[in-house]
């Protein structure tokens, strides 16, 4: 009896962990809090908010389907490598909100042309536009995007407040 109870003890304890953490509030992030570059470290799957060069905040990410290497055509499924900055944003994102990298600079598009191919474009940071707190927590486990940097709902609303257009973004391999 005991070995049946603790046999279904470790599910119910695990299942229980589980919805714990998608449901734990992420830690408050002032307002007033502005972000003056971001760092994307592509093999930790990590993207940092910095400020005068110091940490201000770090998120976890999910990335493109073929996160290896830097973006070389459309539909590659590959996040870019490179300096570029957030030129603008979009709050009717499928994705809940979404800022725009501004990604093909000139010598993507010229490396893109020397290969006859189109260097594709519309790479974001963005949330997961799913309302199932699951769903939106667990995403990370999967490189699911198209080339995208993908946080929680709940961190692209603070990357939002805290990264003004115009902010360089170095995205590292």
């Amino acid at each position: 009896m005991k070995r049946i109870a603790l046999f279904l003890a470790v599910p119910v304890a695990l299942l229980a962990a589980v919805f714990a953490h998608a449901h734990w509030p992420l830690a408050p992030f002032p307002d007033e809090i502005v972000a003056d570059s971001i760092v994307v470290l592509k093999s930790e799957r990590k993207l940092l908010l910095l400020r005068q060069g110091k940490p201000l905040r770090e998120y976890r990410i999910a990335l493109g389907g073929d996160p290896v290497g830097r973006k070389r055509e459309e539909g590659d499924q590959r996040t870019p490598e490179g300096r570029y900055v957030i030129d603008y944003r979009n709050d009717h994102s499928a994705y809940h909100l979404a800022l725009h990298i501004s990604y093909p600079d000139e010598s993507d598009r010229l490396q893109a042309a020397a290969r006859g191919v189109d260097p594709g474009g519309l790479i974001m940071i963005h949330g997961t536009g799913s309302s199932d707190p699951l769903i939106d927590r667990w995403h990370r486990l999967l490189d699911w995007t198209h080339g995208c940097i993908a946080v929680t709902n709940e961190e692209i609303e603070q990357i939002w407040r805290a990264v003004p257009d115009g902010t360089p973004i170095d995205i590292r391999p």
